[in-house]
């Protein structure tokens, strides 16, 4: 009985795992990932300051190679990124999605990160800006590391809600940019009344909604996405009968989201 039994129960685990290609959103992400870093990454490996597509503030001389840094530095975090939160490659192949997740933390988001608290604190866009870039910088820091730390105590539920949140904010700079093209559609026929044709003035106000929606929309929204694992844990704890687990499903430990 116990020899014939075992293999019955293992088989439906094995299956259940959905295979890579029913991750409908993996693909649409590695494309618009790699289209925004072929768009943005050539002119800061150009070396070249004039191509800059942020004008550089006169108080800051080296602000376009720190901002030239923070983009390579970014893109390391944006590539690796893509991989991480795959869940056929984390499955499949544990040992790269280790080493690759250190390349992610340290080759990546650190170096990017402390390079945008100086480039976000030298914005030429005006106060408002300054501060979400400042804020962004510290929670991409923050959530990263702590996400880092708890993998390195073997807390891996929390390490995944915390690389969530860094996902969200690694890939904010996409939406950022997104904003800004559709608040620049907005707001062009208002340029020569509310803005009185100042130039300057309409684009810091572009730069400041943008910066601001760029991330902070994201993150609730990886919010609303692990309380959404909480609340089917919740509902999966309630409807099971006590004393008779389901054989075929494991029950996620609290606090993880569903599967991406």
């Amino acid at each position: 009985m116990t020899s014939s039994s075992a293999p019955a129960s293992a088989g439906p685990a094995r299956s259940a795992r959905p295979r890579w290609w029913r991750r409908p959103w993996v693909a649409p992400l590695m494309v618009v990932a790699a289209a925004f870093l072929a768009f943005s990454l050539p002119p800061y490996l150009s070396l070249d300051p004039s191509r800059s597509r942020v004008p550089a503030p006169d108080f800051f001389p080296p602000h376009f190679v720190m901002l030239s840094l923070h983009v390579v530095f970014g893109s390391v975090a944006m590539v690796t990124c893509c991989l991480q939160i795959w869940p056929w490659f984390r499955g499949r192949h544990p040992r790269a999605h280790r080493v690759i997740g250190r390349v992610y933390v340290f080759g990546g988001c650190l170096p990017s990160g402390l390079m945008g608290l100086v480039v976000g604190i030298a914005t030429p866009w005006g106060p408002v800006t300054m501060v979400s870039n400042v804020l962004l910088a510290l929670l991409w820091l923050g959530c990263t590391l702590t996400g880092w730390r708890m993998a390195r105590q073997r807390r891996f539920v929390d390490h995944r809600r915390w690389m969530v949140r860094s996902f969200a904010l690694t890939m904010s700079i996409i939406t950022n940019r997104l904003y800004g093209v559709l608040f620049t559609i907005l707001l062009l026929p208002q340029f020569e009344t509310t803005f009185r044709g100042d130039e300057a003035l309409m684009g810091s106000t572009v730069a400041a909604l943008s910066a601001w929606l760029g991330w902070v929309l994201p993150l609730l929204v990886a919010e609303w996405w692990l309380e959404r694992g909480d609340a089917a844990n919740r509902r999966r704890r309630a409807t099971r009968s006590p004393g008779s687990p389901s054989p075929n499903t494991a029950p996620r430990p609290a606090g993880t989201a569903p599967q991406l």
